[in-house]
């Protein structure tokens, strides 16, 4: 297809939404810079805040920034430029966003989120549509969740995913070290309903005494008595133990520690608890008569520029740039994927999904990634993830081995 012409209607809108990512900003700079490149299209408008922007109609100017050292600084800082948001599209705000798109004459919308994120374009491209005033829509994907379907992974995971494997090498060697003063540590990291984050703990472990020496993850309901044995285990035989655990991670009555209501219920319905982290430490505690640390690092996870995995970096870029020239092609509708083309040298290329096929879903982790025996991850999750995260993770040495 060549280039589609929307009439007089050239003018393109950038909105960033849901939870940032280290490379959130890679998309955002692709796509802007993709668009200069193009003089079909006329004035290039980002949205602050999301959705609440577009309602609000509170757009910038971003032709008045046209260098490149300008647009290089900004994919390369954290968070999200443009300002981020978790308001949903209500049934009431359709009729204002299409007259504020017709008002200010969009006629290409390019929304850079996750699974929120692709059903509210979703619902603005039919919207439009069905008004008869169609705006070409792309969806550039991102969450450090790798939550989304059809593509074989998000631009956002891999930086995240570096950063929990570190961060697990290093408390793993700290509670090596303190031993008896205080040998387990229980980490707890996001990923909302999939257990894709908990699992890049993996990433960084060589051998069977290094961390972490278990996983809990949302798609296998913790047995607590199965958890409580590997970690005494690990202990009775290393001097130390290390689980990993997914923020939604639950047994199969419901939340680990008996809570039933959640403490906050975001615009979209999703529910949020205390999380299990303190609640594991405290069990390990109380069962090996141990001191058990419980760390939640937060949004440092998703912020973390010194953990930014190059290959992700590109990768966010990659999107935000095929997703222009999939809109001069005339697509809207569709998300960008990325497309795995070779693990042995490894090397991605995009396509496009339709956004019906992703929205609102939850691409979880597949059996054949889980051991459920060990209560870790198999070979065949390293291998799918370790190209993601880019660099290979530093090698430790050990002076004193357990036992000695």
């Amino acid at each position: 297809m060549g280039i589609l012409s929307t009439g007089e209607n050239n003018n393109a809108l950038i909105v960033q939404s849901g939870g940032c990512t280290a490379v959130m900003n890679q998309s955002l700079a692709g796509v802007v810079q993709e668009i200069f490149e193009y003089p079909h299209f006329g004035e290039v408008y980002g949205a602050i805040h999301g959705l609440g922007g577009i309602l609000d109609e509170a757009f910038l100017d971003l032709r008045r920034h046209a260098s490149k050292n300008f647009w290089k600084r900004i994919a390369n800082t954290p968070g999200a430029a443009l300002g981020s948001s978790r308001r949903s599209l209500r049934v009431a705000d359709m009729e204002r966003v299409l007259g504020i798109l017709n008002k200010n004459n969009i006629g290409y919308l390019f929304t850079i989120g996750g699974n929120d994120s692709a059903e509210t374009a979703h619902r603005i491209a039919q919207g439009s549509r069905d008004a008869g005033r169609e705006v070409l829509v792309i969806h550039v994907p991102k969450t450090i969740d790798n939550d989304l379907l059809v593509t074989d992974h998000t631009p956002g995971y891999g930086s995240a995913a570096r950063f929990v494997a570190l961060a697990t090498m290093g408390a793993g060697r700290d509670a090596e070290a303190m031993n008896g003063a205080s040998p387990v540590t229980i980490i707890e990291v996001m990923g909302r309903d999939a257990g894709w984050l908990a699992a890049s703990a993996m990433l960084g472990k060589r051998d069977e005494m290094d961390a972490p020496h278990y996983i809990c993850v949302p798609e296998v309901p913790l047995d607590k008595g199965h958890f409580l044995s590997q970690m005494e285990g690990a202990y009775r035989k290393w001097g130390f133990a290390v689980a990993v655990t997914a923020e939604n991670s639950q047994s199969a009555t419901g939340p680990l520690d008996g809570q039933q209501e959640p403490f906050y219920i975001d615009d979209f319905g999703h529910q949020y608890f205390e999380g299990p982290g303190r609640y594991l430490a405290q069990l390990v505690g109380r069962d090996l008569k141990v001191r058990a640390r419980f760390e939640k690092p937060g949004t440092i996870q998703r912020s973390l520029v010194a953990c930014v995995s190059q290959t992700d970096a590109k990768e966010a870029s990659l999107v935000g740039r095929a997703a222009v020239r999939y809109a001069l092609e005339g697509y809207s509708d569709y998300m960008v994927t990325l497309i795995r083309q070779s693990n042995t040298k490894y090397e991605c290329d995009t396509g496009l999904a339709p956004l019906e096929d992703i929205a609102g879903n939850v691409k979880v982790l597949p059996q054949e990634y889980i051991d459920t025996t060990s209560g870790l991850l198999t070979q065949a999750y390293v291998d799918y993830a370790r190209p993601l995260v880019g660099g290979p993770m530093p090698r430790y040495e050990r002076l004193n081995a357990a036992g000695l």
